[in-house]
């Protein structure tokens, strides 16, 4: 081993990992870093990388090739595990190994290497994504394998290396954050019974401090695109972040969840994703409207096996490449706008229009100026329970 690209987040373990893989492989490490929410200090995450022994550091605002690449596909599968979280750090992973393998490409690396722990499913993403792009490489999880058990002997080595790590008070949660959303997990999360305190939460209020009166948002489409807020137009990322910040005053976007972990395992995790639940649940509505009804309900299936698949870290894969497809064909329809009402723990939609709506209030109407035939009616149950005639009949 030569060179190795390792995915470089600044904290203590990714820290170490630069000075430990020098001292077990004799190598080149590369650090990489992508912001997918808010940016750091590029500066000192630079200093930082540098000092614990990176021959090279790439630091790059990933968040609106996040946006356009990995979010959006997802908001067009409405995609949620288990019909719950919106995949936010499981979106995230795809990207990293991505990068990781593009750069090894340009730097004639041979390695890549990752943060992760031995029990999580962000390990398989990123080692899946990229080997599925470069089986060629070798990947090496630090973490799996070192000789470090505790918090304490990384810290301990760290000071003995003069690798500069800010040693704070240790939040007892762990904490994944991008724009779609946050995962939070450990400390007293861990009993299933217990209410998650409001210390865990990072970007939603407390629905009890949440505003009492409730507000109202609308969001524009284009060609599936969410394009506006209240008709101010906005770039995806912005448009995101924006939606955190209102729906999160909220308390919109809280779940608490007992997941079935890719590795065997369940697990309890709290998620917060305002702008994902509102975005995922406009979307829907607008595609409901415009949409007919069999690819409505097969398009419900599909979901499902695409959250599945995105969770199991299966991003570049034949199956989700062609779900991509499906999901995006009929995108074109899918303009309007959506009307949100904001209120504490909630984001309902109270109406939408578009351009391409299927709906009829003609038809629908019970009131004067319905056009519906009603004669149609007794024709078309007969024929439509007609293989069933009899079959019911005890015999």
């Amino acid at each position: 081993m030569k060179k190795v690209v390792l995915a470089y987040s600044g904290g203590l373990d990714t820290s170490c990992a630069v000075r430990w893989l020098k001292e077990r492989y004799h190598c080149e490490v590369i650090c990489f870093s992508a912001f997918l929410g808010e940016v750091q200090d590029k500066n000192k995450l630079r200093k930082r990388a540098l000092a614990a022994g990176a021959k090279k550091v790439y630091i790059e605002d990933s968040k609106p090739e996040f946006s356009k690449d990995f979010i959006l596909p997802a908001l067009w599968a409405h995609a949620r595990y288990e019909g719950k979280y919106p995949l936010a750090t499981a979106i995230g992973r795809p990207l990293i190994a991505k990068n990781l393998v593009k750069i090894a490409a340009k730097e004639g690396a041979d390695s890549v290497a990752h943060g992760c722990t031995g029990k999580g499913n962000d390990q398989v993403r990123i080692e899946v994504g990229v080997r599925t792009l470069n089986p060629k490489l070798k990947i090496i999880a630090p973490l799996r394998v070192w000789e470090f058990r505790t918090r304490e002997q990384e810290m301990e080595y760290a000071k003995e290396r003069n690798i500069p790590i800010a040693v704070t008070k240790k939040s007892p949660y762990s904490i994944d954050k991008n724009i779609w959303g946050v995962s939070i997990e450990a400390g007293v999360l861990e009993d299933p019974w217990r209410e998650p305190p409001q210390d865990a939460y990072v970007m939603t209020r407390p629905y009890e401090k949440a505003p009492g009166k409730p507000r109202y948002l609308e969001i524009g489409f284009e060609k599936g695109i969410p394009v506006k807020i209240n008709g101010i137009r906005k770039n995806l990322v912005q448009l995101i972040e924006s939606l955190n910040q209102i729906a999160g005053t909220y308390g919109v976007g809280r779940f608490d969840q007992i997941e079935n972990r890719l590795v065997g395992i369940k697990s309890r995790e709290i998620y917060e994703a305002p702008a994902a639940e509102v975005l995922l649940r406009a979307h829907q509505e607008l595609e409901g409207m415009v949409m007919d009804r069999e690819f409505m309900h097969y398009k419900e299936v599909l979901s499902h096996r695409y959250a599945e698949l995105i969770y199991y870290g299966l991003w570049f894969s034949p199956l989700k490449k062609a779900l991509d497809a499906f999901f995006k064909s009929n995108q074109h329809r899918v303009t309007g706008t959506v009307r949100i009402k904001l209120e504490r723990g909630h984001a309902t939609c109270v109406g939408r229009k578009s351009p391409y709506s299927l709906y009829s209030e003609k038809l629908a109407t019970y009131s004067e100026g319905d056009i519906f035939n009603r004669d149609m009616a007794e024709g078309f149950i007969k024929l439509w329970g007609l293989p069933y005639e009899g079959m019911g009949a005890e015999s």
